[in-house]
């Protein structure tokens, strides 16, 4: 990468600015990634790497794709089928793992609590019950925040971060093997600690995890056990079983494989192909079996019935039989739907306000202090939401009576949902035949709450909804970003459908609508307050769609959604979005704004560029390496007259300008060779065109030769030795001197050549240099070894390193007169990493990175564009 670096000093190559913050323009805190403070924006940070998603085509690559043929070709296809059907079967497996304790842990809780709420209702020591509800939240929460002191990337739902590491950003530590255990315990207790957070949104983050570490076959964690398994060593390939394992996750938690490749595709990968979608496809699939299988056998003792596709069940919708006015829903129906999606999405802009708001808070007042503040703040949260879900069941809740009728179908499945949505009726602090329905919301799992608001027969007061909501939505608010993993997609639902049972009820009662079927209402409300939150569209259409396991939705459900992303959108963006932008991640939009296309490459790439050469001492590349934090260098020659004198005196000049004029292509020169193969054709015209001798000579020498080389800014290559630094009355000229572009070379490519000693004497030839094979470059992926921690001794600063055979020699490119708007689609639909910008005679005149594109780097270049017009 190019470009200065660091908040506060910035150093290149050949100069080093230092300054204090105050002192700095709102554009220059913008190029450098800091916060404007009076603003109080969070600006992208520049210690984000990307990922490699381009191929680097060099010599040990081509090697591979020498031996490779139509066989080994579909083998490895049907090796990556294999893997993908495993990533699906895994990550079901830890979703099955995770509702089974889930279960476990909630029924001990409330089993022990509603048997103390029962007796002590009568003696009097309902502070006794309280006190036993708080010892079970409070420790499943301390174990939670504990997990999240392990490993911090588990807190949270990993939503945000997955999309940056399928948008081309690498998030430390979010796709490791000890993320996984983390965040897959962690949500056990958090749940099962009645935080108002859902387990559906770590189910993503966990398959993303799965999809990435499986195909490895080898962990960092466990450092031992490793197969010998050299497929799918890059970056591209792990991002396609991430997109997988993302798909097999929303698959898992909802039992929406198709919903959860629509997800993978519409808010993860930005770099997608159609042979991709339909592994992806296969692979929700697999992770629904796989989860619907164990689950059918388990509770219902049924195996291969597959009854509970997915964590959470809607259940059906269905009319009672007697009810003959019943209709789902009617033409007249969507007006009010519509108005719900805009209520829906102003209430998720709030939601989404208050929650940054508290996250700033958060990241001013509580993290930077020691950690164990954290986990205080978890555990204030959790003695809150307890003693607000006690006394609220208490004093707010209404003792209804129980209905007769009951909503039973022809199915067994039907009637399963129909006994679990009775069973979990709870009666407390209320006479027989009657249950307190504020407590039945609460003192349940989420996922019993929402069979309840969706399927229940019987009615919640207005007065319990609009509490139960206004509390729900509060305490969400302020749990979703403590260092707990949560999930906000079940909490989103739940909250919602209070609303949208809310205003079946004020339809029917105040207005004498009877025709709503309430369970309607209560599914769009889930759908219009969680599109107000997340902003999904398509894939959250399809989710809760295949949720119901009813088509006619399909259409008041995509309007609803449509509508809350709009009304959203004009206050602010979706709550994944704003988490991304607070941790400062350079995520790349769809697309650039219009006015963007005023700029030109030249306007917004880095010209100060640190580069190395072909042949390049060990001592200047470890100086290089040490000295700066770029991941990637453009292998550069220099274009100096008298080169063929120079050639004489000094070997390693010499290589240098033999491998440029080697690579260099001329129309003429490509002519030559191709006349050579064209001398055995009978034709005339050939034969006359290859007796034509095109002389190309060099120019006379006009200069003095010695008078050039007493001159050091005249000398090719003089900064081959870090001893030879450029001189401070160098001009702008001599130090930006043109430099032909031969290709590009990582960081970790240089780091690992000088780690196994890949290096000639300047006695040798470059022929005699170790070549290295594909794999022995791909052996230490993804984790690749730090030039800090080489030990130098072993190094002689003097041998020579030829990097040509291990550099991409053919990156996309583009010209420094290409509009902005062309630079941000090849970059973003390609998956680039660095795009040199290269003039019209091959000299690199600058380097454009993901930081280029940002739309803050963007709006500041575009304000110094006004400015000089």
């Amino acid at each position: 990468m190019a470009g200065c670096r660091g908040s506060l000093c910035c150093c290149c190559r050949w100069c080093c600015c230092c300054g204090e913050r105050e002192t700095r323009t709102p554009e220059e805190l913008t190029i450098l990634g800091e916060t404007q403070e009076e603003e109080d924006e969070i600006l992208p940070r520049k210690d984000y790497e990307s990922l490699d998603y381009d191929r680097c085509i060099n010599d040990p690559y081509l090697e591979v794709l020498e031996t490779m043929d139509n066989k080994k070709g579909r083998r490895y296809e049907v090796v990556k089928w294999m893997v993908v059907f495993a990533i699906g079967v895994c990550t079901g497996l830890v979703g099955l793992f995770v509702d089974f304790f889930v279960r476990l842990f909630t029924q001990l809780k409330f089993g022990v609590v509603q048997t103390s709420v029962e007796e002590c209702s009568q003696k009097g020591c309902l502070a006794l019950s309280l006190l036993e509800l708080l010892g079970f939240n409070l420790t499943f929460v301390f174990l939670a925040s504990l997990l999240v002191l392990i490993e911090p990337v588990a807190a949270g739902s990993g939503i945000p971060e997955v999309k940056c590491y399928l948008n081309g950003v690498k998030v430390p530590g979010i796709v490791r093997l000890r993320t996984l255990l983390c965040k897959v315990l962690g949500v056990l207790f958090s749940v099962a600690g009645g935080l108002f957070v859902g387990k559906e949104g770590p189910m993503i983050h966990s398959g993303s995890v799965v999809g990435a570490g499986l195909p490895q076959f080898q962990s960092i964690s466990l450092r031992k056990i490793q197969f010998n398994f050299p497929y799918f060593r890059s970056d591209r390939d792990k991002r396609d079983f991430v997109s997988a394992g993302a798909a097999a996750g929303v698959a898992a938690a909802f039992g929406a494989p198709i919903g959860g490749t629509l997800f993978s595709l519409e808010e993860g990968s930005s770099f997608w192909n159609q042979g991709l979608t339909w592994k992806v496809l296969f692979c929700s699939m697999s992770a629904t079996f796989t989860l619907n299988f164990f689950r059918s056998g388990i509770q219902f003792g049924s195996w291969g019935s597959f009854q509970l596709p997915g964590l959470l069940n809607f259940g059906e919708f269905k009319c009672s039989d007697s009810d003959k006015k019943c209709h789902l829903w009617t033409a007249m129906d969507l007006g009010f739907f519509v108005v719900m999606g805009v209520i829906g999405g102003l209430l998720g802009a709030t939601f989404n306000c208050l929650n940054k708001r508290l996250a700033k808070y958060r990241m001013r007042n509580v993290h930077p202090k020691p950690k164990l503040v954290r986990v205080l703040e978890s555990l204030l949260v959790s003695l809150v939401t307890t003693v607000v879900v006690f006394v609220a069941s208490m004093v707010l809740g209404e003792c209804r009576q129980m209905s007769s009728s009951s909503q039973i179908g022809n199915d067994s499945f039907q009637l399963q949902v129909t006994e679990d949505v009775n069973s979990s009726i709870k009666t407390f602090f209320c006479p027989n035949d009657t249950y307190n329905d504020m407590a039945t919301l609460f003192f349940n799992p989420q996922e019993s709450a929402i069979l309840q608001l969706f399927h229940q027969d019987g009615t919640f007061s207005p007065v319990t909804l609009a509490s139960f909501f206004i509390l729900y939505f509060l305490l969400a608010c302020w749990t979703y970003g403590v260092s707990v993993p949560s999930g906000l997609f079940v909490p989103s639902l739940l909250c919602g459908a209070a609303f949208g049972r809310l205003v079946a009820n004020v339809l029917k009662s105040y207005i004498g609508l009877g025709h709503i079927y309430s369970g309607t209402f209560a599914l769009i409300g889930a759908a219009a307050f969680l599109g107000g939150v997340v902003r999904m569209t398509i894939s959250l259409t399809v989710i809760l769609i295949e949720s119901t396991n009813e088509i006619t939705y399909g259409l008041p459900i995509m309007v609803t959604l449509m509508v809350a992303k709009w009304t959203g959108d004009f206050f602010n963006k979706g709550i994944y979005d704003i988490h991304v932008g607070l941790r400062g991640v350079p995520l790349l939009e769809w697309e650039t704004e219009v006015e963007m296309d005023k700029l030109r490459a030249s306007d917004i790439m880095e010209p100060n560029l640190t580069y190395v050469y072909p042949h390049t001492r060990i001592q200047s590349l470890v100086s290089i390496l040490r000295t700066t934090v770029h991941h990637a260098f453009p292998v550069v020659t220099e274009n100096r007259g008298n080169e063929k004198e120079f050639m004489k005196g000094n070997q390693l000049i010499s290589n240098n300008i033999k491998f440029k004029k080697s690579s260099i292509l001329t129309r003429a020169g490509e002519q030559r060779k191709r006349s050579q193969s064209m001398k055995s054709y009978p034709s005339s015209e050939l034969r006359n065109m290859c007796d034509e001798h095109i002389a190309s000579e060099e120019p006379a020498e006009k200069e003095d030769l010695l008078q050039q080389m007493l001159e050091r800014r005249y000398t090719p290559y003089p900064n081959l030795y870090p001893d030879q630094s450029p001189s401070e009355d160098w001009t702008m000229e001599e130090r930006f001197r043109p430099l032909t572009f031969h290709g590009l070379i990582l960081r970790s490519q240089l780091v690992t050549l000088l780690v196994r000693g890949v290096c000639y004497s300047e006695s040798q030839s470059s022929a005699s240099q170790p070549r290295l094979s594909y794999a022995e470059m791909a052996e230490d992926y993804p984790r690749y070894p730090d030039i800090h921690d080489l030990d130098l001794t072993l190094l002689n600063p003097r041998m020579i390193v030829d990097v040509t055979p291990y550099m991409n020699p053919s990156p996309f490119t583009v010209s420094p007169n290409t509009h902005v708007s062309q630079v941000f689609n090849l970059f973003r639909t390609m998956g680039l990493r660095h795009l040199p910008v290269v003039n019209a005679v091959g000299e690199i005149v600058g380097i454009v990175t993901r930081h280029n594109l940002t739309s803050e780097f963007l709006q500041a270049r575009l304000r110094q564009h006004y400015q000089t017009i």
